[in-house]
């Protein structure tokens, strides 16, 4: 069946619009659009006039949706189905994990991971003997939480014809010890797809029903929609599939994954492709790295990193990115490029700097920024570029600087890390995001690290960087109005007559509450298309 807009009333609420203060404390929804604010009698009369159902909030607080500005839902559902090894930082509790999920696995079966953190491998370098016997036999393959590194066992490595070294096209790799022999470790997606296309496929059936679950588990923590940053084919196929079925509960941006070996021909495939869209879900975005990340030595940076690594980019010829940008901007579509490094910021700034103007189509984003030099943050001023970015990913730093993203940047370096404040100051538009699986997709978990900057809940805890919080109106803008205006979105981010009916029910007003309250405010209702699709 065809999906369509839900109508409902809220009554008995207290309304963050975005647009304003207008006393009203009910929304009309119809067809999945907001028709009319009011009073609660006035809403309620016109509700029951027409049928539609009205559900009193008892006094919580109704905000526009909330946005995930980059996340990977659809990565997600195939990842965590493995287990999860965040919080083993030594490797004896890796191992201790492996042997428990070796037990209960069936004879044969590939044992996946996922979350795995660099800190239990400082000493040793990451190898794929050091956790083989645990789970004897058995084809291993493991992901870092970061996404950029992979880490398979000798049964894994052979089941994917894994041997020896490879030459990519972009600046993955296969480590290989003195020997040639690769040691289990695999950079970056190109090289560590190899071997997780080689672990045996979900059917399309359980594909399809694990996004829709997926989705499902968002909408439990109050968000109403996303950008997908590694959109492929599939991916759409299946957000087509659960709308054509009535089963999807997310408002979705597909930004499809431009790869470094993709031809001017796959270029010209996904540029044909990108007006497809249905009622809660588009493409015409695209998404491309510049660079990795810190923690392995494969962020671009302006000097190298205290182990001397970060001063190679992700392609091996940038004057091919630029190609592959002003293509993806001459046909109109919305490009986020990956830039964690205050080198890969800089770069493409100057690359975006250069694009013809579009009038009426919004500019492009930059997704991470992580660290940025202050001439970088002065050149975002005017750019009209949009800054996507996830202060919590904080969360692995050490007030100490022990932590491997500290130790490779250094104290001065470090304290440039995630300069949301500078960088709204700027002028520049932010949203931030999750890049869930990478860190926890509950966006009150995210925003309480962009105002608080601390491990939330714990006021005692160590505060990074204090003068880069943002107010709580900022943090929820940034979830919500910025996002839609990114798009070019005129009828999201906002509660008005027209704007599409995604809503967030909060039991406590977020705007109001402490960093350390926010994360235990309980989502009493996310409405999407005017229908509602978790109730607490």
């Amino acid at each position: 069946m065809a999906q369509a807009g839900g109508s409902l009333a809220i009554t008995g609420a207290k309304l963050r619009t975005n647009a304003g203060d207008t006393g009203a404390t009910a929304i009309l929804i119809v067809d999945g659009a907001i028709e009319m604010l009011g009073g609660d009698a006035e809403v309620r009369a016109a509700a029951e006039r027409r049928g539609i159902r009205v559900r009193d909030v008892a006094g919580a607080t109704v905000t526009p949706g909330l946005f995930d500005a980059h996340t990977h839902p659809h990565w997600a559902a195939a990842v965590t189905a493995g287990v999860d090894l965040g919080g083993c930082e030594t490797l004896e509790q890796v191992r201790s994990a492996i042997a428990a999920e070796h037990a209960r696995l069936p004879e044969g079966a590939w044992l996946r991971g996922w979350n795995l953190e660099y800190e239990a491998f400082e000493e040793t370098g990451m190898r794929g003997d050091l956790i083989a016997d645990a789970a004897p036999g058995r084809p291993v393959a493991l992901m870092c939480y970061d996404l950029h590194t992979g880490l398979g066992t000798a049964p894994a490595l052979a089941a994917a014809g894994i041997t020896g070294p490879r030459e990519f096209d972009d600046a993955s790799e296969i480590v290989v010890d003195e020997n040639g022999v690769p040691t289990g470790e695999l950079r970056e997606p190109t090289a560590y797809g190899i071997l997780f296309d080689a672990a045996p496929a979900p059917t399309h059936e359980e594909d399809r029903d694990r996004l829709r679950d997926m989705f499902r588990r968002l909408a439990a923590a109050g968000l109403t929609g996303g950008a997908i940053m590694d959109g492929k084919d599939a991916t759409v196929e299946l957000l087509a599939e659960l709308e054509t079925r009535g089963e999807l509960d997310h408002r979705i941006t597909v930004h499809h994954w431009h790869a470094v070996g993709d031809t001017d021909a796959d270029v010209a495939r996904v540029i044909e492709g990108r007006d497809r869209c249905g009622r809660l879900w588009e493409c015409g975005a695209i998404k491309l790295f510049s660079d990795g990340v810190i923690d392995t030595g494969t962020a671009w940076l302006h000097a190298p990193d205290l182990r001397g690594d970060g001063r190679a980019p992700f392609w091996p010829s940038w004057e091919r990115y630029a190609e592959v940008v002003r293509a993806y901007h001459d046909a109109g579509m919305l490009i986020a490029t990956h830039a964690v490094g205050d080198y890969a910021v800089h770069r493409v700034l100057e690359v975006y700097a250069d694009l013809p103007e579009r009038p009426g189509l919004p500019f492009h984003s930059i997704e991470h920024l992580e660290v940025l030099s202050d001439a970088d943050v002065e050149a975002l001023r005017g750019s009209g570029v949009t800054a996507s970015m996830q202060p919590l990913h904080m969360q692995w730093r050490s007030a100490a600087g022990e932590d491997n993203w500290a130790s490779r940047l250094g104290s001065e370096r470090a304290a440039t890390g995630y300069r949301v404040r500078d960088v709204l100051e700027s002028g520049c538009r932010l949203v931030l995001g999750s890049d869930w699986p990478v860190a926890q997709y509950d966006p009150r978990i995210g925003m309480a690290w962009a105002r608080g900057r601390h491990t939330p809940g714990d006021p005692s805890a160590h505060v990074f960087e204090p003068e880069q919080r943002l107010t709580g109106e900022e943090a929820l803008l940034a979830y919500t109005l910025w996002p839609a205006q990114a798009r070019g979105h005129a009828d999201r981010g906002r509660i008005v007559a027209g704007a599409v009916a995604d809503l967030t029910v909060w039991a406590a007003d977020p705007v109001e509450a402490t960093p350390d309250e926010l994360i235990s405010v309980p989502i009493v209702l996310t409405v999407v298309d005017g229908r509602i699709v978790h109730e607490a």
